[in-house]
């Protein structure tokens, strides 16, 4: 295969953010580059490979999208090293402990050997189904990756643990996450067909890998507070305010849930039969009622008594969100009476335009894109602690509306079912629909990501200019007057991204003097910026990725440089 036909528009943008990255590391920040480099050669073989092979029959994907392994498997440890960079110079100015710092490495490492094990996980797929491949001549080169990068991923973890982690759990910590991130990203793709490509699986994977493992990391070492300090990981509970822990604990328990759900509807099912003769399912009713039961026990009982285990509340979770909410009770009430009455006027009219076949699927999506503009940003600037939170509500409520509306219970799965499938494109399936999450998520990572010790402003803004500001633009300036197509065969245009990069930076022209008015020390160097808005918005271009998971992320990483 010519060299030629080995790059395309996502590899380049992709392996030259990757450089960007690896060139701005200092010296004690050398082995954690060059296992970001293995892993991003690793991951550009491997996807290679992918395409030019048969599809693997294992897997079904979603249709007209690239594999993406080389985009899914190096955007979270970009995402951790950038925030490492972050806190180093947050370290020189407020001289807080290094503690902290060694945690994120943990889960720097983590996260790199959740994506090195995926990616041999379908290098030997692909091995084991058909060895048929014009870059055979390579066939040593994945092997040599994983070993070079386990041996850094060992070492620095031997560096950084010395005096916490004893050296005999190195391996397990690498091992566990390797074999929970590729156990996860195969049941993702069972159970959710045609509904992912293998980047965004792998991408959903090494996050919810690493989220679980915080929460059991968290857990264990509340269990062993009494063990000497160097039986304990480091700081697994170091920086954790009570809203993160609050946020942490419903999600993960609701995902947790509909397996617990499933077992209570066999349960249920199991003892409700009658003979043979008469036997039947339980009624919609029966299985409403269990699973409005069930969900009002984990949410009231089980995730609070969690919650209450690591974290000291003085209250019940509840009555503390309660508390909050109320120790600012003008600007707090007022704010989420203002997102109510957008909400309400701005759907109902979506939904009725939604109705009519000449208005364009992709338009509708993107006025959602200036909703969330219009909901976030005042929040995000004068009161950042409960929009963290509201987005936490948020996401949950998606979480059980997509539940309900997979296991279709009575009586709100048809309708909410009718009204989720008015917004759906092409990336949404029949069986799952992703488009809301990656919005709600694309906004609120950089949010979550940037609290604590933050000195680039503009860092939690990424997802809102990103995708709000920039993705808004670009499509609608490039479907009303592109002309000049980035590729045959895309849809996007140069006039699109031009529109989209130029939003973006006069958005931030007009918030920074915003930001310095409200009290914000400006670091953000606008060679800096630049950069980050020009690479952000030449992915959006050429991905064939869900850009509302990539683009915010791609966007966070440049500008905490």
């Amino acid at each position: 295969m010519s060299m030629v036909s080995l790059w395309n528009g996502e590899r380049a943008v992709v392996l030259l953010f990757v450089s960007r990255v690896v060139f701005s590391l200092p010296i004690s920040f050398l082995s954690h580059g060059l296992a970001l480099c293995f892993l991003a050669l690793t991951a550009f073989y491997v996807e290679i490979r992918l395409e030019s092979s048969p599809p693997i029959p294992q897997f079904m994907t979603r249709p007209g999208a690239s594999s993406g392994m080389l985009l899914g498997a190096v955007i979270l440890p970009t995402v951790f090293i950038s925030k490492l960079l972050q806190m180093s110079r947050t370290l020189s100015m407020d001289g807080f402990g290094h503690e902290e710092i060694d945690y994120v490495k943990m889960q720097y490492w983590g996260v790199c050997a959740s994506c090195f094990s995926v990616l041999l996980f379908f290098y030997l797929l692909l091995r084991g189904g058909s060895r048929s491949t014009s870059i055979s001549h390579h066939g040593k080169f994945m092997p040599s990756c994983l070993m070079l990068c386990s041996t850094f991923s060992y070492l620095s973890l031997g560096a950084i643990c010395y005096f916490g982690l004893q050296p005999a759990l190195m391996p397990f910590w690498a091992v566990s996450h390797g074999f929970a991130a590729v156990k996860l990203i195969q049941h993702v793709l069972h159970t959710f067909p045609s509904c992912a490509s293998i980047g965004e699986a792998l991408l959903v994977t090494a996050g919810l890998v690493l989220y679980f493992g915080d929460m059991l990391a968290c857990t264990i070492e509340k269990i062993n507070k009494n063990l000497p300090r160097d039986a304990t990981s480091p700081g697994f509970a170091i920086g954790r305010s009570k809203i993160s822990t609050i946020i942490q604990g419903v999600l993960l328990g609701l995902l947790v849930f509909p397996l617990l759900f499933k077992y209570l509807v066999q349960m249920v099912t199991k003892f409700s039969s009658k003979p043979p003769s008469d036997a039947k399912e339980p009624t919609k009713h029966m299985i409403s009622i269990v699973f409005f039961t069930s969900l009002a026990f984990i949410l009231t009982i089980v995730i609070p008594s969690w919650m209450q285990f690591v974290q000291d509340f003085d209250l019940h979770p509840i009555s503390w969100v309660f508390s909050f909410v109320f120790q600012d009770p003008l600007k707090r009430l007022s704010l989420c009476i203002y997102w109510v009455a957008l909400i309400y006027a701005s759907v109902s009219r979506f939904y009725d335009i939604s109705k009519d076949s000449k208005v364009e699927r992709i338009l509708l999506r993107k006025y959602y894109h200036l909703m969330a503009v219009s909901m976030f940003l005042p929040a995000l600037i004068f009161q950042p602690e409960f929009l963290d939170l509201a987005f936490g509500a948020a996401l949950a409520v998606f979480l059980v509306l997509e539940i309900i509306r997979i296991w279709k219970i009575w009586p709100l799965g048809q309708p909410v079912h009718q009204f989720m499938n008015a917004f759906t494109d092409h990336r949404d399936s029949d069986f799952l629909i992703i488009s809301h999450f990656s919005l709600l998520l694309g906004c609120a990572l950089p949010i979550w990501l940037s609290s604590g010790h933050n000195d680039r402003p503009l860092a939690p803004f990424a997802g809102i200019l990103s995708l709000g500001i920039g993705d808004t633009m670009a499509s609608m300036v490039g479907h009303k007057y592109g002309v000049l197509r980035w590729s045959k065969t895309g849809k996007k245009t140069i006039e699109g991204t031009a529109a989209g990069i130029t939003s973006v930076l006069v958005a931030c022209s007009v918030l920074l003097p915003v930001l310095t008015s409200s009290g914000y020390i400006l670091s953000q160097h606008w060679s800096s910026l630049l950069l980050a808005v020009v690479a952000s918005g030449l992915l959006e271009a050429y991905t064939a990725q869900l850009d509302n998971a990539f683009i915010p992320l791609v966007f966070y990483s440049l500008l905490c440089l």
